[in-house]
């Protein structure tokens, strides 16, 4: 069953097929990709490519990922979005998908599809997902943007809002329906997911990341308090971490205002990990 999620945006733009990369163990992605312009010698070395994380249910056709896109094509920037699998256009089940399956998607595209350092823009759980990513890969990796970054909501979102019945419903079939306020077709949530996800938490310990770290968060998100992007601030070693607060945003972040703050958010992060 393909459902949709309230972390995602539901348009779907109509355009090119995607392009599809296949991993070693048979896992097939699809996803766009723009070269990066060539630096000549006087601008000197060239900037961070950019990979741009989707959300819990999401894909790669939503406004963030087509509005950064044209950002960076204007840039002449290395741009990738792409599907987990299980979403969008990369064929699988969702209700079959772990937090380790789509960090194995991202390592997969990371080391197959870019080359040099690269800035992770991590919406919703995508922003969850950056972060793995970059512990996994910390010289590839040269700057962190979470968008409503949803590290660990599986037990502080998923489980706060599981009843007792919900609970005894998923101990006995596996899985559990969640209504959704923004669709009206349930969500699918595994105990796969719930359980696999523990092995990747990371808001109960500091987080060794050094790298600079960017986040722009709504201050009315009914799925990410504010106050959780607070903790996570806390959390990051990094001594280069921004967050900015938005007062009456909530979780998607796709207003124009909310968009252009993105992007000047994301180019003042670029000039940051410009190499020296």
């Amino acid at each position: 069953m393909k459902l949709k999620d309230t972390m995602s945006n539901p348009e779907s733009p109509a355009g090119p097929a995607p392009q599809i990369l296949t991993c070693d163990d048979g896992t097939v992605l699809a996803y766009y990709k723009t070269e990066t312009g060539k630096a000549s010698a006087e601008e000197g070395p060239a900037l961070p490519g950019l990979v741009f994380l989707g959300g819990f249910m999401s894909d790669m056709t939503g406004t963030k990922a087509v509005t950064l896109e044209a950002f960076a094509q204007a840039r002449g920037l290395g741009f990738l979005r792409f599907d987990y699998r299980g979403h969008g256009a990369s064929p699988g089940r969702f209700e079959d998908g772990t937090i380790g399956g789509w960090l194995a998607d991202t390592l997969a595209v990371l080391d197959g599809l870019t080359e040099g350092p690269q800035i992770l823009i991590g919406s919703s759980m995508g922003g969850w997902i950056a972060m793995l990513a970059a512990l996994a890969r910390p010289q590839r990796v040269a700057g962190l943007l979470g968008i409503a970054a949803a590290p660990d909501f599986t037990e502080y979102l998923i489980q706060a809002r599981t009843t007792d019945a919900l609970r005894a419903q998923m101990a006995r079939d596996g899985y559990v329906l969640y209504p959704s306020a923004y669709s009206e077709e349930p969500y699918v949530i595994t105990m796969r997911l719930i359980e696999e996800a523990r092995e990747h938490l990371l808001l109960d310990k500091p987080i060794p990341l050094t790298c600079p770290v960017r986040l722009v968060q709504g201050m009315k998100d009914p799925d990410v308090p504010w106050q959780t992007t607070l903790k996570l601030c806390e959390a990051l070693e990094s001594e280069d971490v921004e967050l900015t607060l938005v007062k009456n945003a909530g979780h998607r972040l796709s207003e124009p205002e909310e968009l252009a703050l993105i992007q000047r958010t994301l180019a003042a992060l670029i000039e940051r990990c410009r190499p020296r």
